[in-house]
């Protein structure tokens, strides 16, 4: 029986059959063998490389920046910068699902995932108009990353404010 063919027949036994046992087996049996295997070390590996090449190229803009004898906190800066505009310039090119494709959570981790997200988000609903689309829609990621790291600066720096005046630290 071709693997298309088996599919089908366990879809069908688990959807049609009377027994709750059978119906169960037949449906775990279907999602096995629907499910993509992927390698575990395959996919750690590519995720380790894309996300060591996109922070070693920041560290790279980073070195290039001191060479223009600019601050600590302006190189910061400026790498930030430089990392999200190209982050959303290869959104909105189609590349940057392409490497997610390839890297899985490596293209992530790193700011330009972040930078990825929100411009996705934006593209995606750019068609829905100006203020409904991207206004509304730009902060589906966005918005839940801004108001946790808000809510939890304002609860460390209460725990901190009253650390300090209990004189414990």
């Amino acid at each position: 029986m071709s693997n298309n063919k088996n599919n089908d027949y366990l879809l069908d036994k688990a959807v049609n059959s009377d027994d709750k046992t059978t119906k169960e087996k037949a449906y775990c049996r279907y999602i096995k063998n629907v499910t993509p295997t992927k390698n575990l070390l395959t996919n750690m590996f590519k995720a380790f490389i894309v996300g060591g090449l996109i922070c070693a190229f920041g560290q790279l803009i980073t070195n290039i920046l001191k060479e223009y004898n600019l601050s600590k906190d302006d190189v910061a800066a400026y790498t930030n910068i430089i990392l999200i505009l190209l982050a959303v310039i290869f959104t909105g090119l189609g590349l940057y699902s392409k490497l997610g494709e390839f890297s899985g959570a490596g293209s992530l981790v790193p700011i330009t995932g972040f930078a990825n997200s929100v411009a996705a988000s934006a593209i995606e609903f750019k068609k829905e108009g100006q203020v409904f689309g991207i206004g509304c829609k730009i902060f589906t990621i966005a918005g839940p990353v801004i108001l946790y790291g808000l809510f939890s600066s304002w609860l460390l720096g209460l725990i901190y404010y009253l650390l300090r005046v209990w004189r414990i630290i």
